[in-house]
């Protein structure tokens, strides 16, 4: 005889539109992204937390999600990758994965985009050396990271000239 589980009734928010769903208790995060809401952009390659591209930001916090059960969710406030892009145009991470090359099979890409954004949130302009330490918990097994180091250096470098557009702005006035 198969029982079946404890359910929950949650309501969570992802990428702006607000869903309410019951979900077994012991339903992962990733499984509910994915099988629930149909938002298969959030990859499973684990299921142990060491490769990240289950990644989302969940209440401002990166995490991954086969790490989290959905009844964890209720109430939170998560972006995925089909989040980035705004009225079907690519987001600045995204256009610069596709033209520094920073993607080949593409099945880590929609972790490592949600955590560059992440890093790019806490720190605009990082150095190469902080990129590839925000990175280092997401597995790429096709681009040996130099050129997902470039896609995330470029947006950093036009961040950072913005910035300085700015500054010199300010001081000229």
């Amino acid at each position: 005889m198969i029982r079946q589980g404890t359910t929950h009734t949650i309501q969570v928010t992802v990428n702006g539109q607000v869903y309410n769903r019951v979900v077994e208790a012991r339903q992962l995060l990733v499984h509910f992204l994915r099988d629930t809401l149909d938002l298969t952009g959030t990859h499973i390659g684990c299921d142990t937390g060491s490769c990240g591209a289950c990644s989302v930001i969940f209440n401002g916090q990166l995490v991954k999600s086969c790490m989290l059960l959905a009844p964890q969710a209720d109430g939170a406030e998560i972006e995925t990758v089909e989040g980035l892009a705004r009225s079907g145009e690519l987001d600045p991470l995204q256009q610069s994965f596709s033209a520094h090359h920073g993607l080949q099979c593409g099945y880590c890409t929609p972790g490592m985009l949600m955590t560059a954004t992440y890093l790019l949130r806490q720190n605009p302009t990082p150095t190469e050396e902080e990129i590839r330490q925000g990175i280092k918990g997401n597995i790429c097994r096709c681009t040996g990271y130099v050129n997902i180091v470039r896609s995330i250096s470029a947006v950093a470098e036009a961040h950072r000239a913005t910035a300085v557009g700015t500054t010199e702005g300010r001081d000229q006035q």
